[in-house]
């Protein structure tokens, strides 16, 4: 039986788009087909709808997703750089201690990691392999001798100095790492938070090949909340910062976790038995 083509009133048009900006300005980065699937609509029309967003300058298109600007709105890598700076000297010495020669690491996006490839930089520790998606991380370190550094393929939000997408997620699959250095924009009684879907999707990655993982989070964090939950307590392995004790027990955080810049708590064992598997290079 022959059906008409059917034309879908123009406020059901419109509806969907609103839906599909407020998605995309929540998520900060979508897939085409994730988008499909969560409006129930074929390819074709998301694009058509992602494209009338574009011309409306609702959104900004990426390839094979769509991402919000966050690039823009977000302060950049260089303004978040120049605030705290105390703090992440103390949480970067600290990391340096949990690194050892021959080892595997992630260098996560944020400027607390920055920090600690500054301290690195410093007092290297040879022979390593670093992976990062931290652009600057990645050119810091790069000329220093006996220290291999890769970067995560992915897009980069050059104001942020970080490279992102669906390809960095899975460049991380090449990889094991014997520990990862990552950042976060808050921690509570419920967990660690990140501001953003596709940084804590990327992390999620890193921490699926990572033996161990280690949270830099400075004392400005503690107690605020993020969008996105990136991991429950009972998920993490440590959390390492310059707060103060009765600032984490007033926040629920188990002092199990905790490691303090002033000697709270205890340092993870870097050498403790591991499950080794090969580590694939790019």
């Amino acid at each position: 039986m022959f059906l008409p083509f059917m034309r879908v009133p123009f406020h059901v048009v419109e509806a969907r788009r609103e839906k599909l900006a407020l998605l995309i300005e929540r998520h900060r980065y979508l897939p085409v087909g994730e988008l499909c699937k969560r409006l129930d609509v074929s390819e074709a029309t998301a694009r058509r709808d992602l494209a009338a967003l574009v011309s409306l300058n609702k959104i900004k298109r990426t390839h094979g997703g769509a991402l919000a600007d966050f690039n823009d709105r977000f302060p950049s890598f260089t303004d978040r750089q120049s605030s705290g700076l105390r703090s992440k000297a103390s949480i970067a010495r600290v990391a340096m201690g949990l690194i050892r020669p021959g080892g595997v690491y992630f260098f996560d996006s944020g400027t607390t990691i920055f920090a600690l490839a500054e301290a690195f930089r410093a007092n290297p520790i040879v022979p390593v392999n670093i992976v990062t998606s931290n652009l600057p991380v990645g050119e810091l370190l790069s000329s220093l001798p006996e220290v291999n550094v890769y970067l995560v393929a992915g897009q980069i939000l050059g104001r942020q100095s970080v490279l992102l997408g669906e390809a960095a997620c899975k460049s991380l699959e090449f990889w094991n790492f014997d520990m990862a250095f990552l950042s976060a924009e808050a921690a509570n009684r419920e967990g660690i938070w990140n501001s953003q879907e596709m940084i804590v999707r990327q992390q999620l990655a890193a921490i699926r090949r990572s033996s161990r993982v280690v949270y830099c989070i400075d004392k400005r964090k503690i107690g605020a909340t993020a969008p996105f939950l990136l991991r429950k307590w009972d998920e993490v392995d440590c959390l390492l910062s310059d707060a103060q004790l009765p600032l984490i027990n007033d926040n629920e955080i188990p002092v199990t976790k905790f490691l303090g810049t002033h000697g709270d708590g205890a340092i993870p064992d870097p050498e403790a038995p591991r499950q080794d598997l090969p580590v694939h290079y790019l």
